[in-house]
């Protein structure tokens, strides 16, 4: 271990597209500074979750402190921050470059800039973090360097000499970074004898220690057993231990100004640390707190119930640890009829609801039913009153409303000039329309168009479709605009003359017969079949715009008859006519999860 020397800190993250070789890196810088001994050393090393290893991305931020020394003898400690690449965990990314000084910006050597490579790069430049290009890949077959090269000079506006070339799989020139962060990165500024601030930009819930906070320490030093107090919050607590990460936790003295590590608090409640907040000392505290986080604004809704309503409690207490753990989630209570107490969500993204519901599942063991998901939609009442709707079930009555807005989103999208034709066309269908700028040349080959697309467009399935229109070498990035009119109706499914809330949905006026027409067809398919007929039907207020039935199922109740007068048959007949009447008057059906589910893949 090295004496402790702001000056020799290096604080940094890796920034790339999804797939473009992060993690691979970040395995072969812990390889090189001996972090990691052989015997331990996996693929994926940070990524410290098995849904991340399934799939194959980085979904949580992983810090890891290194030890240094450059060819010239100099020791260094270097703390790197290991960020997702899919859009729609920007918010990992920008509370990681906060806690940092520089930036790896990695391109693949055969892909090129793609969206999430700008996007990622900009929330480096609003840091105004110093960014060193690397370009990874260079011993597939297929690399282009010298016009990747190009693509990044262009970019940033440096000189070929600054860009690393690399292979992250072989190890080959990967020194080279280490050797560029001591010389380009700046050192952490701050005063260790300034009372203490530490900046919350992460946490988790350990059951037998509570919270444990991951700090960017920016003033003074923290030792074991001080009584430490949240601004932000007004609580205090004691740190029960303090370290660094290694990439397991490993217990120090103390963690310094400059530093990157952890705090044990202590802190029995998911709500007492939260992420953004400032660390200082009880007795000796600091005048001013960090500036914090912006808040994070969610993009998809929707409801997250437990399939055995007895483990509401369960699901209550694993909404609160995994809100510790991403920051981007937002909850509240809601109550249905059809399927009692839960949450209603909001998320930045499909992918983002697809990782929590599967984590809740995996992590706390408990089945879910998943609303369909829908945007939040500005409502302006006839009374001049203004609300944000993300439940079709809180729409007001057609009468009370004067018109509303829907979120749009500005969007990004990198690709093959070849394509840019058919993906003209799906932006077409998705409603969405050129900005001033729509087509912006990378090189005579490449390009980025420039949309406002509505959100509801989006959320679902465009990039599945983006990737098929343009063979899956189009990228995607969006971020939000603002609020445009829109002619948007409620659309309620009603099963056996019953309302099924959790099927409700907001779609636009002009498509709600087309889209009435799917629904019904797929519950249809997936609806078990009852001992009575059930009707399925799409209604917009009190307008049937699709339906379907169920046939019953039918038991044969003249099969025992052997002989007679055909009046005996009759009878029968006409007894089970009346008892099917009876039943459909007073039966109810069960929608399955499965229901639900293929209304979401609708």
């Amino acid at each position: 271990m090295i004496e402790y020397k702001k000056s020799n800190i290096k604080n940094f993250a890796i920034l790339a597209h999804i797939d473009h070789g992060k993690s691979t890196l970040a395995d072969r810088l812990l390889e090189l500074t001996h972090t990691v001994e052989k015997r331990e050393m996996q693929e994926q090393m940070l990524d410290q979750m098995d849904l991340e290893r399934e799939r194959g991305i980085t979904i949580k931020l992983q810090p890891v402190r290194m030890q240094y020394t450059t060819r010239a003898g100099q020791p260094y400690t270097l703390n790197l921050i290991d960020t997702p690449g899919h859009v729609d965990f920007t918010y990992e990314v920008s509370r990681s470059l906060q806690a940092c000084e520089g930036a790896l910006l990695v391109v693949d050597a055969t892909q090129g800039i793609q969206a999430q490579t700008l996007a990622n790069l900009y929330l480096a430049i609003e840091q105004n973090l110093t960014i060193i290009p690397v370009i990874n890949k260079i011993d597939l077959p297929a690399a282009d360097l010298p016009r990747v090269t190009q693509e990044v000079c262009s970019l940033l506006g440096c000189a070929p000499e600054e860009i690393i070339p690399v292979s992250a799989k072989t190890g080959q020139n990967v020194q080279a970074i280490l050797e560029a962060i001591v010389e380009r990165v700046p050192a952490p500024s701050g005063d260790i004898q300034a009372p203490v601030r530490a900046l919350i930009f992460d946490s988790v819930f350990d059951d037998y220690r509570g919270v444990i906070t991951y700090v960017r320490m920016i003033d003074g030093s923290v030792k074991r057993g001080d009584h430490i107090y949240l601004m932000g919050r007004d609580t205090s607590s004691e740190a029960l231990e303090v370290g660094y990460f290694r990439p397991k936790l490993e217990k120090q003295n103390h963690v310094s100004a400059g530093e990157i590590g952890y705090i044990v608090t202590g802190f029995k409640g998911v709500e007492d640390a939260r992420v953004g907040d400032t660390v200082t000392l009880k007795n000796r505290r600091a005048q001013e707190a960090l500036p914090g986080y912006k808040i994070v604004k969610p993009m998809v809704y929707a409801g997250i119930y437990a399939k055995d309503s007895s483990k509401y409690p369960l699901l209550r207490d694993a909404m609160g640890k995994l809100k510790l753990n991403d920051a981007a989630l937002v909850y509240e209570t809601e109550n249905s009829v059809a399927l009692g107490f839960g949450f209603r969500c909001g998320f930045l993204g499909m992918l983002h609801l697809d990782i929590i519901s599967e984590r809740i599942r995996r992590e706390f063991d408990i089945d879910l039913i998943v609303t369909t998901p829908s945007v939040a939609y500005k409502i302006f009442t006839t009374d001049g009153h203004e609300e944000l709707i993300s439940s079709p079930l809180d729409l007001p009555d057609v009468t009370q409303i004067d018109h509303m807005e829907e979120p749009i989103m500005s969007v990004d999208i990198v690709t093959p000039t070849e394509y840019i034709g058919p993906i003209m066309q799906l932006v077409i269908e998705k409603r969405g329309k050129p900005t001033a700028q729509e087509v912006e040349y990378l090189d005579e080959r490449r390009a980025i168009l420039h949309y406002h697309i509505p959100l509801a467009g989006i959320v679902v399935d465009f990039y599945d479709k983006l990737k098929n229109v343009s063979s899956g070498y189009a990228s995607m990035n969006y971020e939000f605009f603002g609020y445009n009119p829109a002619d948007i109706v409620r659309m309620d499914i009603v099963v056996a003359e019953e309302s099924v809330g959790p099927l409700a949905s907001m779609v636009y006026r002009d498509e709600a017969q087309v889209v009435g027409r799917k629904v019904v067809k797929t519950l249809k398919d997936v609806l078990p079949r009852q001992m009575f007929e059930v009707k399925i039907q799409a209604t917009i207020g009190s307008k049937v715009i699709a339906g379907e039935r169920i046939a019953p199922m039918r038991k044969d109740v003249t099969a025992k008859l052997y002989g007679g007068d055909v009046t005996r048959k009759r009878k029968l007949l006409e007894k089970q006519k009346k008892g099917k009447k009876k039943m459909k008057s007073i039966g109810k059906v069960d929608i399955p999860q499965e229901a639900f589910l293929a209304i979401l893949k609708r």
